[in-house]
């Protein structure tokens, strides 16, 4: 190169010396899917300031030395349960995973109003950074109640106010859970209406599909003909296929989302690399018998000819749906009114209870269960074939679907402490179904750009300085279904916004995390 020096995918800005932080030696995977490379990175308060080899080690404050080590952007989640934030402001379920950006308000529950409740988060001063769907399980109760029904022309009018409102407040679009309360008694032209209002203010929609397990098909269809008719970019959400009778319909599923995208629709699937599923004891419970609330659950159980019908659509779901036809596959995680009963299955209960395993039993226990108050549960109904088969799709993102977490407390989905390692560790390095840079992007620039995070989720010079550095070799998952409150090895630093988060492994304590609004559409 004629009259200077040529560097070879390198980033070098005028000056880099004076820097906060140096990472020197280590291979640098940008995120973009391209083959890493041994380079150093530098940063200069929350920012990345250079990206190349050999940079000038003069003046920096800080070296950290990544030798043999991996750089990779900090992972973002798009599919985060952050209610305890407020209680758990370290986040460190998360962090430690190498987490530096958590999109929190999923399956159509979220704050509301949004503004106030962000206040609150700033003022915990989080771990890591946050962002924020608006949900429209809540939108619908503000203005509905539990009512099993449509809304009229002023109530939908104050619903899609309600998602602008949000919007405006910096919501990255609207989250909907059709399987759950009151989302479930909603008609798609309700949902349509109000993607339009997030598609507005170029929002997402993120769906929990109506039915993931017989009706699936039709569930990815509805979200579908959402995205199309909104004309708002689509995420399908933990995409699974639940209970044995679904298992390998992920060839259709995929095949549909396919022939959307060609033909015109922005739709693509985050998932979490496990075979169980994590929600409320009620999803067992036909929703019509929930209209209403509690007290209405309770006069319909006093009726012998409605709790038998009831009974009958627990015996169902427990046989075809999340139950998988087998006591022993529900597995509580959380009861508040028996702790005992945590990690327990709904076999263990029936034993407990000199009762025989079977679906009617195990509908009378769930019936007990919900008139105590509820509980929450794993229920292992997924196939290992459909993990992978949506794993390796083009169009998928990882994401946790976990409840921040922290030890002794309950017992949670091991994804609250291992999906990125996992996927890392698990189909990375053993199963080999997906290389180290594919894996990454999946983790950083591709739910970045579904977000349109123009400074984030890649490494160059001028993106915010989110950066995870771990050891390929033995970066895992030690979160089990037994025993989940563990975190992963591998992880070794956590920078988030500059500062040093997670170093040699440990949380710092260090909270410097932001609240992340959406950007505006330019």
């Amino acid at each position: 190169m004629a009259g200077g020096f040529f560097f070879a995918r390198t980033e070098l800005p005028a000056r880099t010396q004076g820097v906060d932080l140096l990472i020197v030696n280590g291979t640098v995977i940008d995120g973009t899917n391209t083959p890493g490379r041994v380079a150093d990175v530098a940063v200069r308060g929350d920012r990345i300031v250079a990206v190349g080899a050999n940079l000038s080690r003069a003046g920096a404050t800080r070296i950290v030395d990544a030798t043999g080590k991996v750089v990779s952007p900090g992972f973002i989640d798009l599919h985060a349960h952050l209610e305890p934030l407020l209680d758990m402001p370290l986040m460190e379920s998360a962090m430690r995973q190498g987490v530096t950006f958590a999109l929190g308000g999923p399956d159509g529950g979220s704050p509301l109003p949004l503004a106030p409740y962000m206040d609150s988060v700033r003022t915990a001063k989080p771990g890591i950074n946050v962002g924020y769907l608006v949900g429209h399980n809540d939108i619908r109760r503000s203005v509905l109640g539990m009512a099993a029904r449509a809304p009229n022309a002023a109530e939908l009018a104050r619903m899609k106010q309600l998602v602008a409102q949000a919007m405006g407040q910096g919501a990255f679009g609207l989250s909907t859970g059709l399987l759950y309360l009151p989302g479930t008694y909603s008609h798609v032209d309700e949902v349509i209406a109000l993607s339009q209002s997030a598609a507005d203010s170029g929002g997402i929609y993120t769906s929990h599909l109506r039915k993931e397990g017989i009706g699936l098909l039709d569930g990815v269809g509805e979200a579908l003909e959402i995205g199309r008719r909104a004309k708002i970019p689509v995420v399908l959400t933990h995409h699974k296929a639940v209970g044995q009778q679904m298992w390998g319909k992920s060839v259709l599923t995929l095949a549909m989302v396919d022939s959307a995208r060609k033909a015109g629709t922005d739709v693509m699937i985050d998932q979490y690399p496990y075979t169980a599923t994590h929600t409320n004891l009620g999803v067992l419970v036909p929703s019509w018998a929930m209209a209403g609330g509690d007290a209405e659950f309770r006069q319909r159980l006093a009726v012998p000819a409605l709790k038998d019908s009831i009974t009958r659509g627990i015996i169902f779901n427990i046989l075809n749906d999340r139950g998988g036809g087998d006591l022993a596959r529900v597995q509580f995680s959380r009861v508040n009114w028996d702790k005992t009963l945590e990690g327990k299955t709904l076999k263990d209960w029936a034993a407990r209870r000199n009762l025989a395993p079977t679906p009617e039993n195990g509908a009378q226990l769930v019936l007990d269960a919900m008139l105590k108050g509820g509980a929450n549960a794993i229920y292992h109904v997924l196939d290992e074939g459909d993990v992978r088969r949506i794993m390796a799709s083009p169009f998928m993102m990882v994401a946790s679907d976990g409840r921040l977490s922290r030890p002794g407390d309950g017992h949670p989905h091991p994804r609250a402490y291992g999906t990125f390692p996992r996927v890392l560790g698990e189909y990375v390095r053993n199963q080999k179904l997906l290389s180290l840079e594919l894996a990454i992007h999946k983790m950083t620039q591709m739910p970045a750009q579904r977000l349109r995070l123009t400074d984030r989720g890649v490494i160059k010079a001028g993106a915010v300085a989110d950066l995870v550095v771990f050891d390929a070799n033995t970066v895992k998952d030690q979160a089990t279904f037994t025993e989940p409150h563990q975190y992963p090895t591998g992880i070794e630093t956590v920078i988030v916004n500059g500062t040093m988060a997670v170093e040699r492994g440990k949380a710092t304590g260090a909270r410097a995390g932001r609240v992340v609004l959406r950007q505006a559409r330019k």
